[in-house]
């Protein structure tokens, strides 16, 4: 029982992440109807910037608790984050909104490129190890333990997406999100700016990434110039899983996703007689979402956003 509540709390925290990078994307396309694969290396460009001012800050104020150092890193991460996203689509994407899909897809993965390639020219190749800040003391739940670190992250991730949701269904510029999505022309007639919308969609889904990659580091206490590859690519497919299009349906696919992969890192090896072991926990949630996508083709939660090509 203590090793599945370990992988339960395991699959949380790695879900929570998920779901917050998860968030952007689905946001992006329910009032674009757009892809944004340079999603995840904002993520990256989160992680980069936060251990760059966690060491600034170890060096000038090294008496500061963990909890404090982390959440100044978060503030700074997510400005920077959030530039970079609106930088992207002023650039990149919004002279693409009426092309043909495959275009700002392609460009997408460009702008991905050169995010990398940007990143590796400042901060070089090599892993960043993160400041360890937080107390290495853990706490133990019914035989599992969890870090205070992994505490943190459960809380903001929590924080992030309650406040999300309050402000999309909630405030006047939530409405207007609502409107664009639905349909973009007469929310336009209805006096919605659309730039704003989607810079303001851009930006929400910038600074979600940042506080995911900043976690993201320092959960996994290291942080590289390609590190938003493969959890940007599990984030879009737990979007896909949960709904695309749908910000209820973000969060319960990145959570679900997380938790498939941990616990199928902690049993699938024994259940195939070690054939798959946890070096292959990255293939499972991909299985369980063909599984899903075959039976269900528009995700758990269905699709809330129509179909405008």
């Amino acid at each position: 029982m203590d090793t599945f509540i370990q992988q339960i709390i395991n699959g949380l925290v790695l879900g929570s992440m998920y779901a917050l990078v998860a968030l952007g994307y689905t946001m992006v396309y329910g009032v674009l109807n757009l892809i944004n694969f340079a999603h995840g290396d904002v993520l990256m460009i989160g992680a980069m910037v936060g251990v760059t001012i966690l060491k600034i800050v170890q060096s000038v104020a090294p008496n500061l608790p963990g909890i404090v150092k982390l959440g100044i890193a978060i503030v700074g991460a997510i400005p920077v984050c959030i530039i970079v996203n609106i930088i992207i689509e002023r650039v990149a994407y919004r002279r693409l909104r009426n092309a043909p899909r495959l275009a700002p897809l392609i460009t997408a993965i460009g702008v991905s490129i050169l995010l990398q390639t940007f990143a590796m020219m400042i901060w070089g190749r090599s892993p960043i190890p993160f400041p360890q800040v937080m107390p290495s003391e853990s706490f133990e739940i019914m035989g599992a333990l969890i870090s205070q670190t992994q505490v943190m992250l459960l809380v903001l991730a929590v924080a992030a997406m309650v406040s999300l949701v309050l402000l999309v269904e909630r405030t006047k510029m939530g409405r207007a999100m609502r409107a664009t999505a639905e349909n973009p022309r007469v929310a336009g007639l209805m006096g919605v700016d659309a730039n704003k919308v989607v810079v303001l969609t851009f930006a929400m889904g910038a600074a979600l990434a940042a506080v995911a990659g900043v976690m993201w580091g320092a959960n996994y206490s290291s942080a590289q110039f390609a590190m938003g590859f493969v959890p940007g690519l599990k984030a879009f497919s737990a979007a896909v899983l949960g709904g695309i299009g749908n910000i209820y349906g973000a969060m319960v696919g990145g959570i679900l996703l997380g938790l498939i992969e941990s616990l199928g890192a902690g049993y699938i090896g024994d259940l195939t007689g070690d054939f798959l072991g946890s070096q292959y926990q990255d293939i499972f949630a991909f299985i369980v979402l063909i599984i899903v996508l075959t039976l269900r083709p528009s995700g758990i939660m269905g699709e809330r956003v129509a179909d405008r090509a």
